[in-house]
């Protein structure tokens, strides 16, 4: 009997299968590619809300544990999606130096804000009143962290490439079962898929649309990510993610033409050199209107757990979760109220 059956292969699935792996735990994970964000995110890390200059609960606690986390990884399967990678703030105007300034003066905020404004140029990119610099940012390559940890579990025997079919879930005592499969505990992580999911669904998981372009630019040479009410980051070979936009009705997972125009638009009042679109993506990121995770035990089946809601801040969040669910499935430790999914009353 394996110790966990976990639903769901994006980031925060696969968090968690780290998470029992790093316990001497056994596994099976199933996955499909449905309603998986974390293949089309930037995967930027930063522990700053740079739209609000907010520092979220414990960001700098989330940080300092995934990045161990994910070396442990890295080294292990001998490969490399993190990469540390500065992110420059671009001020349109002076008040908005100002208001970074004032920022970087709270404490919190402090050790992320760096106070000396840069005036470095690049070329095409126009940065009139300079950049300020957020310390302790990077980004995942998302699709290298995801093939590489999938290959890995297939390899070992620990994936089953398959859509979960909730009517095939049984109960015992002291089990779950599903296609033959036995095991202590399910862990559901599937995303904004869990809408299917007939034992979570009444939460309000509300999934924000979001899409970003691949260009190809030449001529921009960036060598940092710039933050100017979109993204643009340099992923190598002349090639940049620019992101993203939000959308809160369509629910598709279909890039649109009224995406790739606000982003164009938004994009060309930066930039002023070519560009090249090579690519067009979307997904729904699985947030929650009160912008925290959704994890806990179901309050009838006490086998069946969840760990989902990471929002656009998973790279950061998908470790440090799935080590409070573990804690709390495994040896009983209480979950915090501002993540237990328990403090939505459905």
């Amino acid at each position: 009997m394996k110790d966990f059956i976990i639903v769901g292969g994006g980031l925060a699935g696969l968090c968690f299968a780290e998470t029992a792996f790093l316990h001497g735990k056994t596994f099976t994970l199933i996955s499909d590619t449905s309603h998986n964000a974390t293949g089309v995110a930037a995967g930027l890390y930063n522990p700053v809300i740079l739209k609000r200059f907010s520092l979220p609960a414990d960001a700098a606690l989330h940080r300092e544990y995934m990045l161990p986390f994910y070396d442990a990884i890295e080294k292990r399967l001998d490969t490399v999606f993190m990469h540390q990678l500065p992110i420059y703030r671009r001020f349109a105007t002076i008040e908005e130096q100002n208001t970074w300034f004032e920022a970087a003066d709270k404490p919190a905020l402090s050790p992320f804000l760096i106070t000396e404004v840069i005036h470095t140029k690049y070329t095409g990119l126009t940065s009139p009143f300079g950049f300020g610099r957020v310390a302790g940012t990077g980004y995942m390559d998302t699709m290298a962290f995801i093939n590489a940890y999938q290959n890995h579990l297939d390899a070992n025997g620990c994936l089953k490439n398959e859509t979960f079919d909730y009517k095939a879930l049984q109960f015992g005592d002291d089990f779950v079962s599903y296609k033959g499969i036995k095991a202590s505990h399910i862990i559901f992580a599937e995303g904004f898929g869990l809408h299917a999911n007939p034992y979570f669904a009444n939460l309000p998981l509300d999934g924000t649309k979001g899409e970003l372009l691949i260009i190809k630019a030449p001529e921009l040479k960036l060598d940092v990510a710039v933050n100017a009410g979109i993204f643009i980051l340099p992923v190598g070979n002349n090639i940049y993610k620019v992101g993203a936009t939000y959308e809160w009705d369509d629910k598709t997972v279909f890039p649109t033409e009224q995406g790739k125009k606000e982003l164009k638009e938004k994009l060309e009042e930066i930039i002023t050199c070519s560009y090249e679109i090579i690519g067009h993506l979307a997904e729904v990121r699985p947030t929650v209107k009160d912008r925290k995770p959704l994890i806990g035990t179901h309050v009838k089946h006490k086998r069946l757990h969840l760990l989902n809601g990471l929002g656009t801040r998973g790279v950061m969040l998908g470790p440090y979760m799935a080590k409070l669910l573990y804690e709390s499935v495994v040896e009983g430790k209480e979950i915090p109220k501002a993540v237990n999914f328990t403090r939505f009353k459905v």
